[in-house]
């Protein structure tokens, strides 16, 4: 039967606006009537689910492709521990269909899943790494950059303090404003992080149609790391503001 079933992203593309179902499309100049929309699944690394067609394998045989043999077959287990022995029964099925001897080699390959995905796990173990090598450096180069303009800042502001501490300013207070000061410096840096990094989700989902997924708990994550990277790094030239001397301060050129 020339009928098919499409995913919701070919279905965007074709019919903005128009119910699908029970409309025509055409498949290589075949004439196929929609009889369905599959359930989004949304996209995962360069596979998009959703941007497919499906039709009856005996007519995409003789209409489509035609050929009289499947290229590939995919067949989902009940259970995910059942992989191997699915593995197995499916191998031993097709070596008696395909009147393999024992002593055979295959003309055919059965991959399991599972191996599949320890790959994919691995490989996005080493692209977080990554991802997290970078974020360290940024970090520390970030942190080093506020430090050097709040050291510039105590070094220009010298007179300040030596007035502050002259009218009675504690040590505490010196200190306080500092860090004060370079937390806010690293909070607008992460606050702009924070967006540049969600501008970005929202521009890969929009060119690419990856389905991505900004989790607020990462937000509140970075927010937190920004200001202990301004304590960190603004601590030094706050204490070094601190214990000057405000005679010294105020005799500062």
């Amino acid at each position: 039967d020339r009928v098919c079933v499409l995913g919701k992203t070919v279905v965007d593309n074709l019919f903005e606006t128009v119910e699908p179902v029970g409309q025509t499309v055409k498949i290589k100049n075949v004439g196929f009537h929609v009889v369905g929309v599959m359930k989004e699944k949304g996209a995962s690394g360069w596979r998009n689910p959703d941007d497919q067609v499906f039709i009856p394998y005996s007519t995409a045989m003789k209409r489509v492709f035609g050929e009289d043999y499947l290229s590939s077959i995919s067949i989902q287990a009940n259970d995910g521990k059942l992989l191997e022995a699915a593995e197995t029964e499916v191998t031993e099925l097709l070596r008696k269909e395909h009147k393999i001897a024992p002593n055979k080699e295959p003309d055919f390959h059965v991959r399991n899943q599972a191996e599949f995905m320890e790959t994919l796990e691995e490989s996005n173990q080493t692209f977080t790494n990554l991802i997290l090598g970078i974020a360290v450096v940024s970090l520390v180069v970030g942190g080093i950059g506020i430090m050097n303009i709040m050291l510039v800042s105590v070094t220009e502001r010298t007179k300040e303090i030596g007035l502050r501490k002259a009218v009675g300013a504690q040590r505490s207070d010196i200190l306080v404003q500092f860090l004060v000061e370079s937390t806010s410096l690293a909070l607008v840096g992460g606050v702009v992080g924070i967006g540049v990094g969600i501008g970005g989700a929202e521009l890969v989902t929009s060119f690419w149609e990856w389905r991505t997924l900004v989790s607020p708990m990462y937000g509140i994550i970075s927010f937190v790391v920004s200001a202990l990277v301004g304590i960190f790094f603004g601590a030094y030239p706050a204490w070094k503001a601190a214990k000057l001397h405000p005679i010294d301060a105020l005799r500062h050129e």
